[in-house]
């Protein structure tokens, strides 16, 4: 038996959080939800994360500012966005930085397990 891939949900709005993690946990995926960039770095999830799916707006630290902090450590772990306000400016700055997918709130599931799928596969944990 597969260890489940552990996926962190990094969002300000608790609702999202809990949508996104009831979500991931019916498909079979072990999920830990973060309310701030913070909370994840201080948290012992930093070294298990398969992948990482972040809001592009919160406060202290937006998503983006989290993946380039995490690449400046050395981290590679896989990064999907969700936002509310998609820019084109942002989106571009968010792949650049490495992001796998850049999703608007409110996204499809299917579109959102795709993401997490390719994500996943392209780092070497995706689930048979």
């Amino acid at each position: 038996m597969s260890i489940p891939s552990v996926i962190s949900v990094i969002d300000d709005d608790l609702s999202v959080r809990l949508a996104t993690n009831n979500l991931l946990t019916s498909r079979g995926y072990t999920v830990c939800i973060f309310g701030s960039a913070h909370e994840f770095l201080q948290s012992a999830e930093l070294d298990t994360t398969s992948c990482v799916i972040a809001d592009v707006q919160m406060s202290a630290m937006s998503g983006v500012d989290l993946l380039m902090h995490m690449r400046r450590l050395g981290r590679h772990t896989p990064f999907i966005f969700v936002t509310a306000f998609p820019d084109d400016a942002v989106r571009e700055r968010a792949i650049e930085a490495g992001a796998i997918c850049f999703l608007a709130k409110p996204f499809a599931t299917p579109a959102l397990i795709q993401c997490l799928e390719t994500a996943l596969s392209r780092s070497g944990e995706a689930e048979t």
